[in-house]
């Protein structure tokens, strides 16, 4: 498409969006940051209306009204009838001429991988994968949670702390300093003054995920049934890598694993050495690296492969962004 191209970068989680102008030779012309996208919570016309302020932001600083390729990784696409209509929305706002939409966790595996090949677990609020070939081959799962075989993810890993720390301390199973740690958090004396807080919602539900980093601590105290949980979180991004791996033929191949998202990004040492280690064991060939790279910048690469840019331009945006 020529160095006159203009690619609209769009990554929109379910806290943040980001958003850049970039061109095809990796010069970042504008960037603007927003609140997230949540079109389950307030519908798709008014999760677009959020997002075409913080579009318009960034084509007002770099001085455009509209661009030659929009490349969106979006949160809550999770299949691909979903992009197909997130995509026909974006069409109709005519911010660019082409537009490619993805889920975000698209975004995590293109920053974190030199091109389009690879498989990236992201374990954040939720858990979620995919994977890429540069034929354009994916792999995926819906990640919509239990209903979908999904188990994990910050908001799951607390729950389960909960379960445990719960019987612990009424009786039903074994002990564990989870029915301490938890409560103590929240300066309560007990896991049932918790329970009782979050039912009643004297703490906001949302607080629930500050519990997982006290989960990892008691881990790393060495509390057994911390351990536990820890260690199945493992199992689970392993398990989603895996076959993934396998879905794209790439199990015997050396091949990026990119591991993002709050949860995995944060290195928790017990939890991050045990998917080396595991990794290690079920597929050998797979390169783990930790990404913590902006996912604005995979949407960008990728909208820089849509386009046909060269190595150089995307060497230039990365170190933009730092990498």
């Amino acid at each position: 498409m020529g160095l006159s191209a203009r690619v609209l970068a769009i990554d929109a989680g379910n806290s943040k969006t980001d958003v850049a102008i970039v061109t095809a030779d990796g010069e970042v012309l504008a960037t603007a940051r927003g609140g997230g996208f949540r079109p389950p919570a307030v519908g798709v016309a008014a999760a677009m209306d959020d997002l075409a302020g913080t579009v318009t932001k960034a084509l007002t600083t770099a001085g455009l009204t509209s661009v030659t390729h929009v490349s969106a990784c979006l949160a809550n696409a999770d299949f691909p009838v979903e992009e197909e209509r997130l995509a026909a929305t974006l069409r109709a706002r005519a911010w660019g001429t082409t537009v490619t939409v993805r889920n975000d966790t698209f975004a995590i595996l293109r920053a974190g991988a030199t091109e389009p090949r690879g498989v990236a677990v992201v374990c954040g609020a939720g858990i979620n994968c995919v994977g890429m070939r540069p034929d354009g081959r994916t792999a995926r799962f819906p990640a919509l949670g239990r209903v979908s075989g999904d188990w994990g993810g910050g908001w799951g890993l607390s729950e389960e702390a909960l379960w445990h720390a719960s019987r612990a301390e009424d009786g039903r199973g074994a002990p564990t300093a989870l029915s301490h740690t938890l409560p103590a958090h929240f300066g309560l004396p007990s896991v049932y003054a918790l329970v009782e807080a979050l039912h009643l919602e004297h703490i906001p539900a949302l607080r629930r995920h500050e519990l997982t980093p006290v989960l990892f601590a008691t881990a790393a105290d060495g509390d057994p049934i911390a351990r536990t949980i820890v260690e199945r979180q493992a199992e689970e991004v392993v398990d989603m890598a895996v076959v993934a791996l396998t879905r794209l033929d790439l199990l015997d191949e050396p091949t990026p694993v990119l591991l993002g998202g709050g949860v995995l990004a944060a290195r928790h040492a017990q939890l991050n050495d045990h998917v080396e280690h595991l990794l290690t064991a079920r597929a050998p060939k797979a390169m783990p690296q930790v990404v913590t790279a902006s996912p604005v910048l995979g949407a960008a690469l990728l909208g820089l492969d849509r386009v046909g840019a060269d190595e150089g331009a995307q060497g230039r945006l990365r170190r933009h962004y730092g990498v």
